[in-house]
């Protein structure tokens, strides 16, 4: 599996456990730690928590495991580091107050629907 596989099927897992406003962000061009970049917000942050180990047991499933997960309990923002594969999981609220995806606006986003790519 390549990055960007990997990148989505971080998406359709967190589709597939009812995460919202799910983003892929090809970050290779602008980004040095990273290729892809995932964002999705849960509904709760007991949800934030449940997604991460969903995403964590998907990878896990496909022999890539987290180098680090960083977010403290009802922080309201989970940050899992694969490597080149960043997932990062909000809150609503915390989501909307720090709009990560407006520092990455000139990446390429890759539109995702109910966890497939769109072409």
């Amino acid at each position: 599996m390549n990055n960007r596989e990997y990148a989505l099927l971080a998406a359709k897992v967190l589709d597939s456990k009812k995460a919202t406003d799910i983003t892929v962000i090809d970050i290779m061009e602008k980004a040095s730690f990273a290729d892809y970049m995932v964002i999705a917000t849960g509904n709760s942050d007991r949800q934030v928590y449940s997604l991460v180990d969903d995403v964590e047991d998907a990878f896990a499933k496909e022999g890539l495991f987290v180098k680090s997960i960083d977010g403290k309990q009802n922080s309201g923002w989970v940050l899992m580091d694969f490597g080149d594969i960043v997932v990062n999981i909000f809150n609503k609220d915390t989501r909307e107050k720090y709009n990560i995806e407006k520092v990455w606006g000139d990446c390429t986003f890759i539109e995702v629907e109910n966890g497939e790519e769109n072409e």
